[in-house]
C-alpha cells in the first residue's frame, strides 16, 4: 500500500480507529510515563503465517507522532514463523504504548486474511481459476481487507457498489426476470462496465446468455450443474462460482473449469495471525 493510497484513503480510517481507542487520553500510559522518553519495542510473530499490513502498522504510530521510526525485517507477502522478530518500533514511549493495540489490530487482521487466502489460493495453483473476495468485509475496513487478499494471492472482485453491475436475486426479482434485469442494466450502466448476473439454475443461465451477460455467477449450484453451466456457456461469458466457499470445501470446485471462485470467507471468517509487541525499553 503506497504513500498516496495511504494518505488519500487509509489515514481517515486509521485516525477514526485511534479516536475510538483514545477518547481524550490514555490514562494508563500517562500514569506511568508522564513525560517524553525515547524507547523502542520489538514486533514479534507468535505463529506461522503470511504478513500483510506493515505500512498500516507503521502509519498508526506516525499519525500519533511523525518522529516515530519503524525498522522492518520482513515485508508484506513474506512467510513468517513463530518467534521471528519482524520489526523494531523506535520513538516516544507514550506513543509506543498508546498506539500498540490499534497497530496490532490492523496488522493481525490483515495478516490473518492474507494467511487464509494463501491457503486457498494454493489449492487452485495450476488451474485457470482465480480466487476472488467479496463485499462481505468489516465496515470501514474494506481498503485494508481487500489489500490483504491480494497479498495472500487472491484477486479483488468489485470494490463497492459504484464499481460494477452485479445483478443478484433481489435485483432480478425487482426487474421482473433475468432478461429484463440485464436489459435495464445495459440501458443504464456506462458501456465500460461489465454486467454480471447471478443465476441459481440452468434455465436462468440460458436466459443470462441470451441477454448478453458478460459474467455469470453460478450461485449455490451443484457441482454437476456447474459443470453443465460451463459447457453451455462455452466462452460466451466468463463464469464465477459462489456460495459458502471455504478452505475445507474448495477442492470440489477445482475441476469445474470456471474462471473465478469467490469466497466471502476470505474476509469474514479468517482468524487473525497472532503478533505481539514485546521487550519495551528506554534507550
Amino acid at each position: 500500500m503506497n504513500n498516496i493510497t495511504m494518505k488519500m484513503n487509509a489515514d481517515e480510517a486509521i485516525l477514526s480507529a485511534l479516536r475510538e481507542d483514545i477518547t481524550s487520553e490514555d490514562i494508563t500510559t500517562n500514569s506511568v510515563m508522564p513525560e517524553y522518553r525515547l524507547g523502542e519495542v520489538d514486533l514479534i510473530c507468535k505463529q506461522d503465517g503470511i504478513l500483510a499490513g506493515l505500512d498500516v502498522f507503521k502509519r498508526v504510530f506516525e499519525l500519533l507522532d511523525p518522529a516515530t521510526k519503524v525498522i522492518f525485517f520482513a515485508k508484506d507477502g513474506d512467510e513468517v514463523k513463530a518467534g521471528q522478530k519482524l520489526a523494531v518500533v523506535h520513538g516516544d514511549i507514550r506513543v509506543l504504548l498508546s498506539g500498540e493495540r490499534t497497530a496490532l489490530n490492523y496488522l493481525q487482521r490483515m495478516s490473518g486474511i492474507a494467511t487464509y487466502t494463501r491457503s486457498i489460493a494454493k489449492l487452485l495453483e495450476g488451474t485457470k481459476t482465480k480466487l476472488l473476495d467479496t463485499r462481505k468485509t468489516t465496515p470501514n475496513m474494506r481498503i485494508f481487507e481487500k489489500y490483504a487478499v491480494r497479498v495472500g494471492g487472491g484477486y479483488n472482485h468489485r470494490y463497492n457498489l459504484s464499481d460494477g453491475v452485479l445483478l443478484k436475486d433481489n435485483h432480478i426479482n425487482a426487474a421482473g426476470g433475468v432478461k429484463e434485469a440485464i436489459a435495464m442494466a445495459k440501458a443504464y450502466a456506462p458501456f465500460v462496465r461489465k454486467i454480471e448476473v447471478e443465476v441459481e439454475d440452468l434455465d436462468m443461465l440460458k436466459d443470462a446468455l441470451e441477454a448478453g451477460a458478460d459474467i455469470i455467477m453460478l450461485d449455490n449450484m451443484t457441482v454437476e450443474d456447474m459443470k453443465e453451466a460451463v459447457r453451455l456457456t462455452a466462452g460466451k461469458a466468463e463464469t464465477e462460482c459462489s456460495g459458502n466457499v471455504t478452505r475445507e470445501n474448495v477442492a470440489r470446485l477445482v475441476d469445474i473449469g470456471v474462471d473465478y471462485i469467490s469466497s466471502g470467507a476470505l474476509t469474514h471468517s479468517s482468524p487473525i495471525l497472532d503478533l505481539s509487541l514485546k521487550n519495551l525499553h528506554a534507550i
